[in-house]
C-alpha cells in the first residue's frame, strides 16, 4: 500500500465525508480505499449460474417478450412470433458492433478496452442523437442468443476487455439475458455493465438483478418539458429517476479492484447541454440525495447533430430547427455543473485519466 494511500484511508473510513483534497493522484488513491475497495470479485451472473438459477431467470425473460412491456413504452406487442412495436425490434436483437471501446469512462476501459456490444434501435428518440444512424434506422444485424454470447466470449479471450458492455439495451433485456446465461456457460468471467439512456422499464430491472455488476444510466433533462420535446418522453425525468434508485438498490456505490478497474456498482453519467445547466443542477443535487458516493461522470460531448440545426415538424410548435441547442456546450456551462457538483457534497468524478497498465500484465 503507498504511503499515499495509508495517510488517506483514516478519511474514508466513513461513506459520504467527501475528501478534503483537490489533488487528482490522491482523489485517485482514495477511490482504491475502503469501502471502495474489493478484492476477488465473482460477477453476478457467474454466482447465479454456480447457484443454479439462471435458467429460470431465462425462461421468465422470454415470457416477457409475449406481451411486451421491456420499456415504458408497453407496447404489449408478442416479440417471440417477431412483432415489432416503438423500438422496431422483434424476436431478435440487431447488434450494430461488438468491439473493445477506449472513449469509455477510464475505470471501464482500463487498458484493454470495454468490451462494448452497441445495440441497434432505440426506444427513444432524441434529436440530437449522435448515433442515430444506427439508433433510428436498422444498421446491424439481427442476432441470436447464441451469436451474442459469442461475440461476449471473443471479448473476453480474443481482445482481452475489462468487462462486457452492453450499449442502449433498454428494448432488448429479454434478449441480453438469453446470451449472458449462454455466455456464463460458455466460461464468461467478466462483470457485466448494462449502459442505458436510462429508459427502462421496472419490469426489466427486476429481470437484470442479479445479473448486472455495473448499472451505467445516463440522466439527461430534469423537467418534462424539456424531455417532451427532445427526446419524445414526457415521463423520462419521473422513470429515470425510479429506475436510478432501483439500479442503486441493487448494486450500492462503486466499487474498484486493486488496478483501478470497476468491478460493481453504479456509475451515473450527465450528458450537460447547451442552456440547460439549471436543470443539470437538480440532476447533481438529486444525484447526491441518492448517495453522497454516487460516482458521476459530467460529459462535455454534446455536439449538434441528427435533427438539430436541420430541423423537423412538431405537431404543435411547427417547424422547428432546434436553435436554442445548435452549439457545443461552453466550457463555463461545464464548470458550472462541476461546482455545483462539488458544492452539494459529490467528490466522485470520472477524470478521464488512462489507467496504466500492471507490471504483472506485461
Amino acid at each position: 500500500m503507498s504511503r499515499l494511500l495509508y495517510k488517506a484511508m483514516p478519511h474514508l473510513t466513513v461513506r459520504g465525508r467527501p475528501p478534503d483534497t483537490t489533488s487528482s493522484l490522491l482523489r485517485r488513491e482514495l477511490y482504491l480505499a475502503p469501502p471502495f475497495l474489493v478484492g476477488d470479485y465473482e460477477p453476478v451472473a457467474v454466482k447465479a449460474h454456480r447457484e443454479g438459477w439462471l435458467a429460470e431467470r431465462v425462461a421468465l425473460a422470454r415470457t416477457e417478450l409475449e406481451n411486451c412491456t421491456a420499456c415504458p413504452r408497453n407496447c404489449k406487442v408478442n416479440r417471440m412470433e417477431d412483432k415489432r412495436g416503438a423500438c422496431n425490434t422483434g424476436r431478435y436483437a440487431i447488434v450494430s458492433s461488438a468491439t473493445p471501446h477506449f472513449g469509455e469512462e477510464s475505470v471501464l476501459q482500463g487498458w484493454n478496452g470495454s468490451g462494448t456490444i452497441f445495440f441497434g434501435m432505440c426506444n427513444l428518440r432524441c434529436v440530437f442523437c449522435q448515433n442515430w444512424d444506427i439508433s433510428q434506422k436498422k444498421n446491424g444485424w439481427e442476432l441470436k442468443p447464441e451469436e451474442i454470447a459469442d461475440l461476449m466470449l471473443k471479448l473476453q479471450n480474443e481482445t482481452k476487455c475489462h468487462n462486457i458492455n452492453f450499449v442502449t439495451p433498454e428494448h432488448v433485456v429479454p434478449q441480453v439475458i438469453e446470451a449472458i446465461a449462454l455466455a456464463v456457460e460458455g466460461g464468461l468471467y467478466l462483470p457485466i455493465v448494462y449502459n442505458t439512456s436510462s429508459y427502462d422499464s421496472m419490469k426489466s430491472l427486476e429481470l437484470l438483478d442479479g445479473l448486472v455488476d455495473i448499472y451505467m444510466p445516463d440522466f439527461k433533462f430534469w423537467t418534462e418539458e424539456t424531455s417532451i420535446k427532445l427526446c419524445k418522453a414526457r415521463d423520462y425525468p419521473s422513470v429515470t429517476k425510479a429506475v436510478i434508485a432501483e439500479m442503486y438498490r441493487q448494486v450500492g456505490d462503486l466499487v474498484f479492484d486493486h488496478n483501478g478497474l470497476a468491478k460493481s456498482g453504479l456509475l451515473v453519467r450527465h450528458l450537460a447541454m447547451p442552456g440547460y445547466v439549471e436543470e443539470g443542477r437538480q440532476i447533481l443535487s438529486w444525484l447526491r440525495a441518492l448517495s453522497p458516493d454516487t460516482y458521476v461522470n459530467i460529459m462535455e460531448q454534446y455536439r449538434p447533430a441528427f435533427k438539430v440545426g436541420v430541423g423537423e415538424q412538431r405537431a404543435r410548435e411547427g417547424f422547428t430547427k432546434y436553435e436554442e441547442i445548435d452549439r457545443p456546450v461552453k466550457e463555463s456551462e461545464m464548470e458550472q455543473l462541476r461546482k455545483h457538483a462539488r458544492q452539494v457534497g459529490l467528490w466522485r468524478m470520472e477524470d478521464m485519466e488512462l489507467r496504466d497498465k500492471p507490471l504483472t500484465e506485461f
